[in-house]
């Protein structure tokens, strides 16, 4: 398997349609674990979609990967994505069982916000993250991501607007 990065745990790659079964093996086994914080591909028609939207020119997806077996441990998206004189984007993550916890987010994560600001060229990445979110709070304060405001009635999460915080890095915090 070819990775664009590798480094703790972690690896990450582009997801491929060969992927599906284990995409939707691993958002079904991660359901519970993602409620309500997000509603992950879980049918391959909805992974087929998600692939369609990634190979935009205004988005990017990854695979986060487990380094010692290859199982998919988890994904990053970056949508949003504007050049320019903005360069940035917004990031979404997420890990699926049994990865969670175990450090591949934060790993896998750390590994796209360097492919992003090094190969993609941008400046700057945002997070949206729920207030109760504490998982993916956690990611985003040890990869060095600043809380930068609240946003009432944000987005539309499992049938109703949810207040988000807004996180964010750029290339020089980064470094």
């Amino acid at each position: 398997m070819r990775y664009l990065r590798t480094g703790g745990p972690a690896a990450i790659r582009r997801p491929r349609p060969a992927d599906v079964d284990e995409f939707v093996a691993a958002v079904r086994r991660s359901r519970d674990l993602h409620h309500p914080w997000l509603a992950a591909p879980g049918t391959p028609e909805e992974y087929d979609l998600y692939l369609r939207r990634i190979r935009r020119r205004d988005s990017a997806g990854y695979l986060i990967c487990d380094r010692a077996s290859g199982a998919i441990a988890g994904y990053v998206n970056i949508s949003g994505i504007v050049l320019g004189a903005l360069r940035g984007g917004f990031l979404g993550y997420a890990a699926f069982l049994p990865f969670s916890g175990t450090g591949h987010a934060s790993a896998g994560v750390s590994l796209v916000i360097d492919h992003a600001f090094t190969t993609v060229g941008l400046h700057r990445l945002e997070a949206n993250i729920q207030p109760g979110n504490e998982p993916s709070r956690r990611v985003a304060r040890k990869l060095g991501f600043r809380l930068e405001g609240f946003s009432p009635d944000y987005l539309f999460i499992d049938g109703a607007w949810r207040d988000h915080e807004r996180w964010a890095i750029t290339a020089q915090t980064a470094a």
